[in-house]
């Protein structure tokens, strides 16, 4: 939504001139939905429902200009708030545009970044600076920087900073992907972790709600061609009448206790491997190629570790009634009749998988993103349809690439709780599937899988937006 603004030839905001009390009134009126003369935050959310702001970010809006304490915003507060956050948008325009040229250009918004510890490469520099170009120079001018943060509540460059790299912990219960990027101030103050817990109870939440898909999907991958054939209909009926509706959440209890050491591992592993690669160069930024290379490595690490959880996961959730009591039970009984090595079944082909889903889902999401941004130069930052959508999409290409190994891993992490089944190696279970079942059968199950991507996807990003403000953490800046 495009909200109209005065074009001041000066640039300045030193005055109350006229044009721009006009515009003001304007845009208040545009906002005042109810016509009472006063703007609360369901009317800002509607009326600002492009600008992918928060919640608590329209809040802080209403908190810094409701100057009498009622809650909503009349036109003098509303005006008020305006002229205070614009001075402060100057100053920040300022810095940036070092030579003074009226503009801020891809070199200064690298140098501004570096500066307060956040390094980023020429392309991301790019990505930012045509978020915010509207008239195609390839520079940001005053009016253009101050459209774009008008309605953001940001206060200081490393807010800006935040703002414009964070990007959002969406979990579907697969692979997670290449982490986020953190300063060192964040770091230090506890913001990272925060973040990380945000975004594994996000996870919990999106898994548990997706389990009986998730479980459909595990079921068919391995019984599919051997108990019986027929639909996704017949095994959820078959689940149903074997345990009831609660068997529809058999090892979502693990799935999402892995959760933590899996997020905790691979972002201390990416991080150690990021210091690695810069050398000596601390502020050196990665490149994109870099970056999927140590995610890809941290997500083998992270993997290597939790790894018996997953096939602890697979065991659980294709138990019958009654076979094991508990997470306890069912590593007890795995180590005694098979063994240590039995807890890295599947360990190859999952290794395997990580690689293609990782760097398909990441490039897929990144040129969606920025195709978007190509498409609607001018507007703010993608909303929370668009990110979710690139999300379901990526993940999906991803997903559709890795799904071969990640069927083989999940046949091999359940050999023996196949009664009869051959104990078969990744290559020979993959010429048997092709052999027996055709090409096809090496996607069986992926119609469940696919399924729950949109759900996951949306369920995490609502899951996420409420514990992240429960923990105190703002994508729109502040910590």
């Amino acid at each position: 939504m495009w909200l109209p603004w005065a074009r001041c030839q000066d640039g300045e905001s030193s005055g109350p001139d006229q044009d721009r009390e006009k515009r003001w009134a304007e845009l208040f009126d545009q906002l005042d939905l109810n016509k009472d003369g006063r703007i609360d935050i369901r009317e800002l959310r509607t009326g600002l429902a492009g600008r992918g702001l928060s919640r608590g970010s329209l809040e802080r809006i209403v908190e810094a200009g409701d100057t009498n304490q009622d809650g909503v915003l009349d036109f003098e507060e509303f005006t008020q708030y305006l002229r205070a956050h614009e001075k402060q948008l100057k100053l920040m325009f300022r810095s940036l545009d070092r030579n003074n040229d009226g503009k801020i250009d891809v070199a200064e918004i690298q140098h501004c970044l570096r500066s307060i510890g956040v390094n980023i490469s020429l392309e991301d520099a790019t990505r930012i600076l045509l978020s915010m170009d509207k008239d195609g120079t390839m520079t940001i001018d005053w009016n253009e920087w101050r459209d774009y943060f008008l309605f953001n509540p940001i206060t200081n460059m490393e807010e800006v900073a935040r703002y414009w790299k964070r990007s959002m912990m969406l979990d579907i219960g697969e692979q997670l992907t290449v982490p986020d990027e953190f300063t060192e101030e964040e770091k230090k103050s506890g913001y990272v972790w925060r973040q990380l817990m945000a975004g594994a109870l996000a996870g919990s939440v999106s898994r548990t709600g997706t389990a009986p898909l998730d479980r459909i999907k595990v079921f068919r991958q391995v019984h599919g061609s051997t108990d019986f054939k027929g639909n996704v209909l017949n095994s959820f009926q078959y689940m149903l009448k074997e345990g009831g509706l609660q068997s529809m959440w058999r090892g979502n209890g693990i799935n999402v206790l892995k959760i933590a050491p899996e997020t905790a591992i691979k972002f201390t592993a990416y991080e150690q491997i990021k210091s690695m690669m810069r050398g000596g160069s601390e502020t050196r930024s990665l490149r994109v190629h870099e970056r999927f290379v140590a995610g890809s490595l941290a997500g083998a690490m992270a993997q290597t570790a939790i790894y018996p959880m997953e096939v602890l996961k697979t065991r659980l959730t294709l138990r019958k009634t009654g076979q094991y009591s508990g997470i306890a039970d069912c590593a007890k009984q795995i180590l005694q009749r098979e063994g240590v090595a039995a807890f890295y079944k599947g360990y190859v082909p999952n290794l395997l998988s990580i690689v293609p889903y990782a760097g398909i889902d990441l490039a897929v999401y990144e040129t969606l993103k920025f195709a978007w941004l190509n498409r609607n130069i001018g507007l703010a930052d993608p909303g929370v349809m668009v990110l979710v959508g690139c999300g379901a999409v990526s993940s999906t290409c991803g997903q559709l690439a890795s799904y071969p190994l990640a069927l083989i891993r999940t046949r091999m992490q359940a050999q023996a709780s196949v009664k009869g089944a051959p104990k078969l190696s990744m290559l020979a279970l993959f010429r048997n599937i092709v052999t027996k079942e055709g090409i096809a059968g090496l996607y069986r199950g992926i119609s469940p899988n696919l399924l729950k991507v949109v759900p996951a996807v949306s369920v995490s990003y609502v899951a996420y937006e409420y514990t992240r403000i429960m923990l105190g953490v703002d994508i729109e800046g502040g910590i």
